[in-house]
Parts: C-alpha cells; sequence; structure tokens
C-alpha cells in the first residue's frame, strides 16, 4: 500500500511516543475546558439564556461522539496518519470558523461539525498505541497518556481566563487553531505510520460494521465500555454545568479556574499511580477498586446535597475524591474493552470511543440541563450512573470483581478457544 511500511522500529521512543499521543488527545480537552470560563460571555454576546450556553460544550460531545464512528475504519485501511492529519487540519478550520462566527447557533453548529470532523483525535490515539502493546502494558502505557492528557483540564480553564484578560472569547478559538498546528507539525515529522500490512482493512461496510459490532457485542468488552460511558457521563453532566455551579451557585467566579483545575489533580496523580501499579495487580484489580470508590463518595456526595445547604467546601473535596476514582477506571476501562480486539484495533477502538462518547455527551447533557442552582442533581446522577457501572461490570465478569491477572489471561484463553 502506499505509504505504509512495515513498522519494526519505530523512530520516536516510547517516552516520545507517550507525550504525543497524549498532546494530540489533549486537543480535544482543551477545545472544551478553555471554553468554560467563557460561556457566560458567549451567552451574553450572543443571545443565548440560561442553559442554553452548555450547548457550546454538548455540541462538540455529540459531534465527537457520532464522528467516532468513521476513522477507525479509514485507519485501518489507509494507515494511522492519513485520519490524523485530516482530524487536524479540520481542528485548525473549524477553530478559525468558531473564531469568526456572529450566531449562537451558528457556533453550535460549527462546533457539532468540528466534533465530527476532529473524532480522529480520540480514535486514533488508542489504536496506534494497541499497535505496540496489549494487556495491562496498553493500561500501563494509557495511564500515562492520560496523565499528561489530563494536564490540559487543570490548565486550560485558567488559560482561556487569562486570554479574556486580554483579548474577547474569540482569541480562544485562536489559541485551538495554534495548538492544532503545533501538535501537526510534531505528528508530521515524527509519527511513523504503525498499522502493519497484515492487519490492513477493506472498506467494505459489511465487514467494518461486523467488526464494530463484534466489539461491542462481546461480553468481556461490553460492560467496560457501556461502564466508563455511564461515569464519564456523570463527569460530563459537571463539565457543562461547572460554570454555573461554582461560579453562580457557590459564589467563587473569580476562583473558578483555580477550583476546577484543582478537582482535576487527582486524577493526574491516580493515572500516575495506576501507570506504576497496574501492570503488578492487574487493570481489573484496580479499576473494580476505583468503580466502587466512586459510587460510595457519590452516595456521600448526594447526602451531603440533599438538603440545599451544601456548601463549596463540602462538594469541592468529594468532587475531587471522585476525579481520583476515575483516574483508575479511565484507561484500564479502555484496555480491558480494547484487549481482545487487536487485528481490528481501529474499528474497535471507533465504536468503542463512539458509544463512549454519544453516551456521554447525551448523559451529560441531560444532567447538566437538570441543574437547578444546586449540586443535587449531579450528585444523584453520579450515584446512579456509578451503581449501573458496576453492575455491566458484574455482567462482563460473569459475576467475579477482583480476579488476579493469571485468571483474567486464563479466562481469555479459554474465551478464544471457545470462538474458534
Amino acid at each position: 500500500m502506499t505509504g505504509m511500511r512495515k513498522m519494526k522500529r519505530p523512530d520516536l521512543s516510547e517516552r516520545e511516543l507517550i507525550v504525543l499521543m497524549a498532546m494530540i488527545m489533549s486537543l480535544q480537552a482543551f477545545g472544551i475546558d478553555s471554553m468554560l470560563p467563557a460561556l457566560g460571555i458567549i451567552g451574553d454576546e450572543l443571545s443565548a439564556g440560561g442553559n442554553e450556553r452548555q450547548y457550546v460544550i454538548v455540541g462538540y460531545f455529540l459531534g465527537a461522539g457520532i464522528g467516532a464512528f468513521f476513522p477507525g475504519a479509514f485507519a485501518d485501511r489507509f494507515g494511522r496518519r492519513p485520519v490524523l492529519f485530516f482530524s487536524l487540519i479540520s481542528y485548525i478550520v473549524l477553530s478559525i470558523a468558531c473564531a469568526v462566527t456572529t450566531h449562537f447557533w451558528t457556533l453550535i453548529g460549527i462546533r457539532f461539525i468540528q466534533g465530527i470532523a476532529c473524532a480522529g483525535l480520540s480514535v486514533v490515539p488508542t489504536a496506534i498505541v494497541r499497535d505496540r502493546v496489549g494487556g495491562d502494558r496498553m493500561a500501563s502505557m494509557m495511564s500515562l497518556i492520560i496523565m499528561i492528557f489530563l494536564a490540559v483540564p487543570i490548565f486550560a480553564p485558567a488559560l482561556g481566563q487569562l486570554i479574556l484578560y486580554f483579548a474577547d472569547w474569540r482569541a480562544i478559538f485562536g489559541m485551538m487553531a495554534v495548538m492544532g498546528t503545533l501538535v501537526g507539525a510534531w505528528v508530521w515529522f515524527r509519527l511513523p505510520e504503525s498499522l502493519t500490512q497484515e492487519n490492513v482493512q477493506d472498506i467494505d461496510p459489511r465487514t467494518i460494521l461486523g467488526n464494530m459490532a463484534l466489539s461491542l457485542s462481546n461480553r468481556v468488552s461490553v460492560g467496560y465500555v457501556l461502564g466508563a460511558a455511564l461515569v464519564f457521563g456523570s463527569l460530563f453532566g459537571f463539565l457543562n454545568s461547572s460554570q454555573q455551579l461554582i461560579a453562580e451557585s457557590f459564589g467563587a467566579g473569580d476562583y473558578f479556574a483555580l477550583i476546577f483545575g484543582a478537582s482535576i489533580v487527582g486524577m493526574v496523580v491516580a493515572s500516575f499511580t495506576n501507570s506504576r501499579i497496574v501492570e503488578k495487580f492487574g487493570a481489573r484489580r484496580v479499576s473494580h477498586s476505583a468503580v466502587i470508590g466512586f459510587l460510595l463518595t457519590s452516595v456521600v456526595m448526594m447526602a451531603s446535597a440533599w438538603d440545599g445547604e451544601q456548601t463549596l467546601w463540602e462538594f469541592v473535596p468529594l468532587l475531587a475524591i471522585n476525579m481520583t476514582m476515575l483516574g483508575f477506571v479511565g484507561a484500564n476501562f479502555s484496555s480491558i474493552a480494547m484487549q481482545p480486539f487487536q487485528h481490528i484495533a481501529g474499528a474497535a477502538s471507533s465504536a468503542q470511543t463512539s458509544v463512549r462518547m454519544i453516551s456521554g455527551a447525551v448523559l451529560g447533557g441531560v444532567i447538566g440541563q437538570a441543574y437547578d442552582g444546586t449540586a443535587l442533581p449531579l450528585s444523584i446522577a453520579m450515584t446512579s450512573c456509578a451503581a449501573a457501572a458496576v453492575l455491566l461490570v458484574l455482567y462482563s465478569e460473569r459475576g467475579k470483581l477482583f480476579r488476579r491477572p493469571a485468571q483474567a489471561r486464563r479466562y481469555m484463553i479459554l474465551h478464544d478457544i471457545f470462538r474458534s
């Protein structure tokens, strides 16, 4: 195939690969989190009232979820690099389009299209990592990627706030275009093609749909895909309403970026810790413990918010604990769900990412629109989503949590023998 070679020794080190994959994925996060301090200003300038301002975030999320169905199949046929470049160019051009629009619903439409066109930024990095490694090693690498990726939600709102001191909200979209250009140059000069000839898939709708269906119907995977969609959907609900909740309900608007960033720090620490422990204890044991911890913390958060008298300093520590738990969930759930699909890593990553993001966007939108001036709707949603996620994992694991890595490997071997 033109432009494709069998990669035995990549041109970049594992460390550089981790950082580059994190920066590619971070463009998506920056396109969301840098907007948060500006939502009120955008709403006022473009005449969007109440909770409508949340659609700046929801539109992008939903587009990214729908768009995620497509890049994996093309990446499995034409290679990882072409799909990445399409997404990067779309990110740059549509960021500029957002910066010059003068109508709120036009902005939402462009954001939706941008989410669709840039979905490869979320899908392809996972496939690239799966091209190289699998199992708990993949979980370890993904944890480091997510650790770096999560630095963006910590600093992006502060950067957005800083930009607002010197320019209007349109300059934030200009910064998105600049970041996309810098990452694109890095990809162009340093990232080799990782799709090998033997793993090339045809562009056959029946094959693509079959591969996607396989990645979503496999019992070992499906509970983790849907479970991740639920717990991260509740996180998206917080992202959608965070500016209103922290700035308006708790009256801490001047400290919004600081509080938002501080709540994410635990996620970064958890991702780094996970990269160190997951190969010893196994992705299942670590993530199962974390999702149960998320559930228990959410129950406490709900009890704290029940009487409507919850303070900022009651809410933020509980939120930070839940963010920490998510740091142990994300990479591990994703790696477990991808484990059976090395031969169709692109299609599997597309289907699983799409389900997670569409479900998360819709669920996050519903949670955000339920905002009533308190944290109670959010805490109820987090509790419900966590409980459902535990049940889904139990389904995938046939009722047995905390299995040791060796037990999980034996189960996968038996599962593959049964399938063949």
